[in-house]
């Protein structure tokens, strides 16, 4: 809401500003439909709980989602994880894929797309598993990805608010799997806490 205020007092984009200001109360909603999922993402992290690494990649908005799913895992199953921009893959992360390495992609339909599908693609040459979290739909991503989490269409500025949810229920279900106290994790301390 701050940011279309901002935007206002800037006189930008006003058509987009209402139609984001008109996305945003559907937001909860469309979390609890995510939350509706939590068995199929359940189903998928049981396939992925003994892996010993794992990639994360986005584009655009969903770049810093990316980097939360990995931190996520990291924290809570002790899984090896890195978010990365899915753009930069080539250098470096690219060397790092193979049948043993799952990726989940941050594949939302938006401006990125078509380069996003780029990228599922060249993991796929590298015999990479791919889980993709993707827009209701999308029916091409089916062709593509070993695992696909839909989340309902929604712009590509709120889309983070619900490509994280299944990043993190995975994180959850992937750690309790492992055996992980997941309420308190080892070596982690809040910034509260400690000075």
């Amino acid at each position: 809401m701050l940011a279309l205020v901002l935007s206002q007092a800037h006189d930008r984009n006003s058509e987009r500003r209402s139609a984001i200001a008109r996305e945003l109360p559907l937001v909860p909603d469309r979390i609890e439909h995510i939350l509706a999922l939590n068995d199929d993402i359940r189903r998928i992290a049981e396939q992925y709980a003994d892996c010993n690494n794992a990639l994360y990649l986005g584009r655009f908005f969903n770049f810093p989602v990316a980097l939360e799913g990995a931190l996520k895992l990291k924290e809570i199953s002790y899984i090896h994880a890195e978010g990365y921009p899915a753009a930069e893959m080539k250098h470096g992360p690219i060397a790092l894929i193979d049948e043993n390495m799952p990726v989940v992609f941050i594949a939302t339909q938006d401006r990125v797309y078509n380069k996003i599908m780029t990228n599922i693609e060249e993991v796929r040459a590298r015999k990479g598993k791919v889980i993709a979290i993707a827009t209701e739909g999308d029916r091409l991503i089916q062709e593509k990805a070993d695992h696909v989490i839909y989340i309902p269409k929604i712009d590509a500025c709120l889309a983070p608010l619900l490509t994280v949810i299944p990043l993190q229920l995975l994180a959850y279900h992937i750690a309790v799997l492992r055996g992980c106290d997941v309420d308190k994790p080892r070596n982690l301390a809040k910034s509260v806490t400690v000075e």
